[in-house]
């Protein structure tokens, strides 16, 4: 059976299992990998265990990363270490530039810390400021979105990014700088847009009760709005080194071990970073990193908080269970991508572009593409970047062959997976009830706010792309 055929095949199983009969994304992408290798060549007494074989694969790869990522966001959140970056946001910035301050808190949170986590953190600080103002609730609402969106799709150790780095070969530290530099333009184009549906779109929650610049009552009837309006956390004391440190950590030594290597690549005489490679290495290992990163968010919570050891056992349990889900989808993500390879549908699309002079850009739109009409049908940005990667991977592209690194492959993906946020999304729903929007408001602002986000990171890319190549990067 033609590569095409049976990767179609394996393509429909996915999206009709997802989207049509709403089963799991681990269920649906291992019964799509075991479809895709019985259709593929192989001896029959090997099509089952060599996707077992694959799924261990990823899942070695991807496991501790995702399960060191979710203890480090509940440590910093039950710590206070997020709440006291967003205060230090805006004693930095100052009331007039709240936006901004709110776009780069949830630029920084969602780093570490699942989106949704972080919107119920910032919400009622939007709410305590449209309250003392009397004015801008929406755009500090689309602010935080901004922030939040855009890293939780570009930037390790979000277990989206993270997945796409491993599964393309990408490392780790190049996945961070690379996403960091697609993901601000676009989180400054998302304050733009901000600005302009917040003059144009009114809130029908808010006219109900306008609040006077100053006064304290809140500003919508309905439960859940109530419930977002009381900030959930009190002014925190921890110092601000020590509320970053859990962040800074692993992006300093992972991207450290990146920039080291790039030195090393680009002279063939002795020198000093030789001697560093070492070390780098070791310490600059996403696994380490993380690691160290958990530890030092648990001693911050555990000095300051002094949880009592029922309440630290079932937070950490609680992080760890929301980490594995992503892990087995990940994983079972690795073993569709290693079926799609088995096809042998690489060497079909080298000789399909083997005469174009674009292959690079053609494979940009294709990932992007896929990723956005993954995510219209389905509703979970981490499903869509997971499933495509493992998609683009089974292409086994090369930098050569694309005239680019492969990271950009994978913003093009991660940029993909944030157009089209409707119903079926959880996103949706969170950003709608937290703020007190319906649900026609709500795809008035925020999903055509990740439209921007989404479009501004393709341009990125594509810019990128040709003015800074990273072809000898790896």
């Amino acid at each position: 059976m033609p590569s095409y055929v049976i990767v179609a095949i394996g393509i429909l199983i996915v999206l009709g299992l997802i989207i049509k009969l709403r089963i799991n994304a681990f269920i649906a992408l291992i019964t799509a990998a075991l479809a895709v290798s019985f259709l593929a060549d192989g001896e029959m007494t090997e099509k089952v265990s060599r996707v077992a074989t694959e799924f261990g694969v990823a899942a070695g790869k991807i496991g501790l990363v995702i399960g060191f990522a979710a203890v480090i966001g509940e440590a910093m959140m039950r710590s206070g270490a997020a709440d006291r970056i967003v205060q230090a946001s805006l004693a930095l910035l100052g009331e007039k530039r709240a936006p901004w301050a709110l776009m780069g808190s949830g630029f920084v949170l969602s780093v570490p810390v699942f989106f949704d986590t972080v919107f119920y953190l910032l919400v009622p600080l939007a709410r305590s400021l449209y309250r003392k103002t009397g004015k801008n609730f929406l755009l500090y609402v689309m602010a935080i979105c901004a922030g939040g969106a855009i890293t939780h799709t570009l930037v390790p150790p979000t277990p989206g990014p993270l997945a796409m780095a491993i599964t393309l070969d990408i490392s780790v530290g190049l996945m961070i700088v690379v996403g960091a530099l697609v993901g601000m333009p676009a989180a400054v184009a998302g304050i733009a847009f901000a600005r302009f549906v917040d003059a144009r779109v009114t809130i029908e929650s808010l006219v109900e009760q306008e609040p006077a610049a100053g006064s304290s009552h809140t500003d919508s009837g309905d439960a859940a709005s109530d419930a977002a309006a009381t900030p959930r956390y009190e002014e925190s004391q921890m110092p601000l080194w020590e509320a970053l440190l859990p962040v800074i950590l692993p992006v300093a030594l992972i991207s450290g071990d990146t920039v080291v290597g790039t030195l090393l690549s680009e002279t063939t005489t002795p020198n000093i970073f030789d001697s560093i490679k070492p070390f780098t290495e070791v310490l600059g290992n996403p696994s380490l990193a993380l690691l160290m990163s958990m530890a030092v968010a648990l001693v911050t919570w555990v000095r300051l908080k002094k949880p009592e050891g029922r309440e630290f056992s079932a937070a950490v349990e609680t992080a760890l269970l929301s980490g594995g889900l992503v892990i087995l989808i990940t994983a079972a993500g690795g073993a569709f991508g290693a079926m799609l390879k088995v096809t042998g549908i690489a060497g079909d699309i080298q000789v399909a572009f083997e005469d174009s002079g674009s292959v690079g850009l053609v494979s940009i739109f294709l990932a992007f593409g896929m990723a956005s009409l993954l995510k219209v049908a389905q509703g979970s940005s981490t499903t869509a970047m997971i499933t495509v990667s493992a998609m683009m991977a089974a292409m086994n592209l090369t930098p050569d062959e694309l005239g680019f690194n492969m990271v950009y492959i994978a913003t093009a993906i991660g940029a993909g997976s944030l157009i089209g946020s409707w119903m079926n999304d959880s996103g949706f729903w969170i950003v709608a009830k937290m703020s007190g929007l319906s649900e026609t408001e709500a795809l008035k602002t925020w999903t055509p706010l990740l439209l921007v986000l989404g479009g501004v990171s393709l341009l990125m890319t594509i810019l990128l792309s040709y003015v800074l190549p990273l072809t000898n990067v790896t």
